[in-house]
């Protein structure tokens, strides 16, 4: 504020002076031109009475005749130059201001030489008055600007020292803590508005873990007091019995490795770690694939499984990834929605619905069911890892392609849009 003010005013000055030059050196070289084309036109006596009749508020003029000087001024000060060339000089008056500052130089003429010159003394008394308004003005300018910066920068640090405070608390683990946002909606609003989503953002990941950690020790407690209670009795046993119950001992040992294989399996998924052969696909072949392979499952529960297709579409992907993720979506409808349910496989364009008149699922599970090792207490007795979900939300996530689950009265609809 203060260097644009301080050059705002530069300029205005440097403005002001460049105008009263020129209209000095305007008004001399007019009275100039005057007294030249006088003398070319009256004679010596009429010119000096020109010259004693001059109003000395419009040119001060001195001009020495042959006997004495004529005019304003009692004399012609020396090394004064030629107009336009200029020269300021201090003459003494009787008045109340007793020193006057002239501007003005020399005209030849007929009759010799003649000084014409104007007082510019009021002129640099307007500059200095400008000068001291200007410096007035960048002073209080610079006092008020020193306050308002003042108030703020307090108003700012007050909130950057509670956002500080705020900080701590959440380093401390109080992740529930949010920063305040006020009615503004300025930077410091934006920063909180920014910071507050990544705090929830933190805090569904860390529920999720917990989720996930409260859903591993679930899930996996059984299976591990089974091995180890296995274990145990081995030595108690006879060949025979120690060769089956080694054999179960081991299937669950499977189980227990394959849960964490495909939660390592997951997570390269979902951080884009594993790379993704991409093909052109047939949408319209790759359920028909699915149907197929899906049919003897669903026979061996006396299930119904139909295809029906429409319009091909094409689509980019890994063919592996999305059989997979597709068909773990036919499997759990077979699974789950009982001996003699009907399950079909409509395939329209873009558009793919796999539908069952099984048990479905609720309204308020239907989010649930894609995190991490949750399986809704009716699939508890089932065998599985319970990541099957998580893994097709993770696999057509890679593939842009959106996953809806509704209700098919009884059943459930599972509609997916590929891109």
């Amino acid at each position: 504020m203060t260097l644009i003010i301080g050059a705002l005013l530069f300029s205005l000055y440097r403005q002001l002076v460049i105008e009263q030059q020129y209209q000095v050196a305007q008004h001399l070289a007019s009275e100039k031109l005057r007294y030249q084309q006088l003398a070319l036109t009256v004679s010596r006596r009429n010119f000096a009475a020109q010259i004693r009749a001059a109003d000395p508020k419009t040119a001060l003029i001195a001009w020495r005749n042959s006997v004495d000087m004529v005019g304003a001024l009692s004399l012609i000060p020396d090394n004064m130059p030629l107009l336009p060339q200029t020269r300021d000089f201090p003459i003494l008056t009787g008045g109340p201001d007793k020193l006057h500052i002239l501007t003005g130089g020399i005209v030849l003429t007929r009759y010799g030489p003649v000084l014409i010159a104007t007082r510019t003394d009021h002129l640099a008394t307007l500059i200095d008055k400008f000068i001291n308004a200007a410096a007035t003005a960048v002073m209080l300018t610079i006092l008020l600007t020193l306050a308002l910066g003042y108030l703020f920068s307090k108003a700012i640090l007050r909130r950057l020292v509670h956002y500080r405070r705020l900080s701590e608390q959440i380093a401390k683990g109080h992740y529930d803590t949010r920063l305040p946002e006020s009615w503004r909606q300025d930077e410091f609003d934006m920063v909180a508005c920014q910071f507050n989503q990544v705090l929830d953002t933190l805090e569904t990941n860390l529920t999720a873990v917990r989720g996930v950690t409260d859903n591993i020790a679930h899930d996996l407690r059984t299976p591990l007091s089974h091995l180890r209670i296995g274990l145990e009795q081995l030595p108690q046993k006879s060949a025979a019995e120690c060769a089956d119950a080694s054999a179960a001992l081991i299937e669950e040992l499977d189980q227990c490795l394959a849960t964490f294989d495909a939660m390592l399996s997951l997570t390269r998924i979902e951080e884009g770690q594993q790379a993704l052969e991409l093909q052109p696909l047939s949408l319209r072949g790759l359920c028909e694939d699915l149907a197929e392979m899906a049919e003897a499952v669903a026979e061996l529960k006396q299930q119904t499984l139909t295809l029906t297709t429409g319009k091909d579409f094409e689509v980019q992907g890994d063919k592996h990834l999305l059989f997979q993720a597709l068909y773990n979506l036919v499997d759990n409808a077979i699974k789950y929605s009982g001996e003699g349910a009907r399950i079909e496989i409509i395939q329209e364009g873009r558009r793919v619905e796999i539908r069952d008149n099984g048990p479905g699922i609720p309204d308020d599970a239907r989010e649930k069911v894609f995190e991490r090792l949750v399986r809704l207490d009716p699939s508890r007795h089932q065998q599985g890892t319970g990541l099957g979900l998580s893994m097709v939300k993770a696999i057509l996530a890679r593939h842009n392609t959106k996953i809806l689950l509704s209700d098919n009265h009884p059943g459930l609809v599972i509609s997916l849009t590929f891109q």
